[in-house]
């Protein structure tokens, strides 16, 4: 038992700074393309220092990460005694289901990666800016799935994280015409 907590512990250490790889990349993917809207000499220093720092985060944190996080899960799941029961549970499965868009968001975001590294600019700030709460909202379910360890309930916390981020945006844009009313 004292070695699956090892292996528990080290799988999550590798989850946590495999969202915060994810949550950070987009948030650089944000500030690139808006660096592209900015006048020479500047547009170029900031794309050369943006596209290093991508590719150390991506290659150096995100990567190995999202590798290590699996290794160790896998490990736990199909080579100890408690895995094996854990993958009887339905939770498990949909937890396993929200890994599995988890590694989609990942690949998407490398997709974004090579396109941003190649200046091909295909989405807004805006996008990345709503893009970068998917991995929010994959990390909100999996973590209320793996407390609760309920198939059902976990939607509950969801619900409630996507009507937060509701409200929040809506106070934004409240807060944003109250700016600009008060410019005019």
């Amino acid at each position: 038992m004292e070695f699956y907590n090892y292996l528990k512990s080290l799988h999550l250490i590798f989850v946590i700074t495999w969202f915060a790889g994810l949550f950070y990349i987009v948030r650089l993917f944000v500030y690139q393309i808006e660096a592209n809207d900015k006048p020479s000499p500047e547009k170029e220093i900031l794309q050369k220092q943006y596209k290093i720092m991508t590719y150390r985060l991506w290659y150096i944190i995100t990567w190995p990460s999202a590798i290590l996080a699996s290794f160790f899960a896998f490990w736990m799941l199909f080579f100890t005694d408690l895995g094996s029961a854990w993958l009887k549970m339905p939770w498990m499965h949909v937890k396993l289901g929200f890994v599995f868009v988890l590694y989609l968001y990942h690949l998407k975001c490398h997709q974004i990666y090579k396109q941003l590294q190649n200046d091909d600019f295909k989405y807004s700030s805006n996008f990345m800016r709503l893009w970068n709460e998917g991995a929010t909202l994959i990390l909100f379910a999996v973590v209320f799935l793996v407390i609760l360890k309920n198939a059902i309930n976990w939607i509950y916390g969801v619900i409630g994280i996507i009507l937060f981020s509701v409200l929040i945006m809506l106070g934004f844009k409240f807060y944003k015409r109250i700016r600009e009313k008060n410019k005019s």
